[in-house]
């Protein structure tokens, strides 16, 4: 397992605690607008972080953070993933996994065995669109499904989350996500913001008034609709 960042404190990754966030490389998708491209692309060419400093650090640190926040690239391609949650929790840590949601029962085991107190998934897009936006042409979506039914039903604190593109994204598009997603705890609509490391640079972003907009129509169905990185 390619461990290539470690935030050492953060008070946004883990929504109300105080935690760090491991970054993993490699994914499966090629999302045009990932902010985390060499990481996805090319990630033996970043610097690696030795697991066992990672858990001498967070050994360190017990009692002065509450959590773990493990991202990516894609987490859950790594069967290492499970042990390494392990010996976090050993600590005493609380744990959040970012996830893209493509394998649901690695989602399920770690919850079942209670190694994951929070998930995050990233819904990149409606259904119709989300092959797309993942930036991968044959994309199944059934895996995807899969995973967000399994959160609707609450086995485990969860948000949904969607990085909103002005050239990739529509309203028709967060009028079918509010029926599919419909009743979930909640979802965050998070303004796309243009860097030098975005796998495609040159995209948009919707204004606050136009997110609004879209938060409205979400809120038809979902009782918990946020926006977030803009001001």
């Amino acid at each position: 397992m390619s461990i290539h960042g470690l935030n050492k404190l953060t008070l946004l990754d883990f929504p109300g605690k105080v935690a760090a966030t491991i970054f993993l490389g490699g994914c499966n998708f090629r999302c045009p607008f990932c902010q985390n491209s060499e990481l996805v692309l090319d990630p033996y060419s970043q610097p690696v972080i030795p697991t066992e400093d990672i858990l001498a650090y967070l050994k360190k640190r017990q009692g002065l953070l509450d959590g773990v926040c493990i991202s990516g690239g894609e987490p859950t391609l790594y069967n290492e993933l499970i042990p390494l949650i392990r010996q976090i929790k050993e600590f005493g840590y609380l744990v959040k996994l970012d996830t893209n949601g493509f394998r649901p029962a690695v989602v399920k085991n770690l919850v079942e065995e209670g190694l994951i107190d929070m998930i995050a998934m990233d819904i990149k897009s409606s259904p119709e669109h989300y092959a797309l936006v993942a930036g991968v042409p044959t994309l199944d979506l059934v895996p995807i499904q899969q995973t967000v039914t399994y959160l609707l039903e609450g086995h485990v604190p969860y948000e949904f989350r969607t990085t909103v593109v002005k050239e990739l994204h529509s309203e028709e598009d967060f009028r079918s996500i509010g029926q599919w997603i419909g009743g979930c705890s909640a979802y965050y609509l998070q303004a796309y913001k243009d860097s030098p490391e975005v796998m495609k640079p040159g995209f948009s972003s919707y204004t606050r008034a136009e997110l609004e907009i879209f938060r409205q129509l979400l809120s038809e169905t979902i009782p918990k609709v946020e926006i977030r990185g803009i001001d």
